[in-house]
């Protein structure tokens, strides 16, 4: 089974590695929705596969780095593409969240991307 949190956030940034006439090259913001998903079997005496305020602590942490801030002044994101942003929050929460399976993140309404790990 596959349990998830979502969790918001706003966030400007830039991509310096597109074409200097690109329009992502430009300063601009996103509203951004992360999904963290974690699989595993359901506790019996508990009834869950984990609780959901472990995942929200898990995420508090980055959420602070993350919010309302430039994302290209946040250390490992020099370059935050959303699969950069994806294995980023991966590489972070992984080691508290070891059920981890995947993470979805939405950049705005219409675009965004699913990693599952390496």
């Amino acid at each position: 089974m596959e349990v998830f949190k979502t969790f918001i956030f706003d966030a400007a940034h830039m991509l310096p590695e597109v074409p200097p006439e690109h329009k992502c090259r430009r300063l601009h913001g996103h509203t951004y929705r992360v999904l963290i998903y974690l699989a595993g079997g359901v506790d019996e005496k508990m009834g869950w596969v984990e609780d959901f305020a472990d995942l929200k602590a898990a995420f508090k942490p980055l959420y602070q780095q993350l919010d309302h801030n430039y994302l290209n002044e946040v250390d490992g994101l020099e370059n935050p593409t959303c699969e950069n942003i994806a294995r980023w929050i991966w590489e972070r929460v992984k080691p508290s969240l070891p059920a981890l399976s995947r993470i979805v993140i939405h950049e705005g309404e219409s675009n965004g991307v699913v990693y599952l790990g390496d």
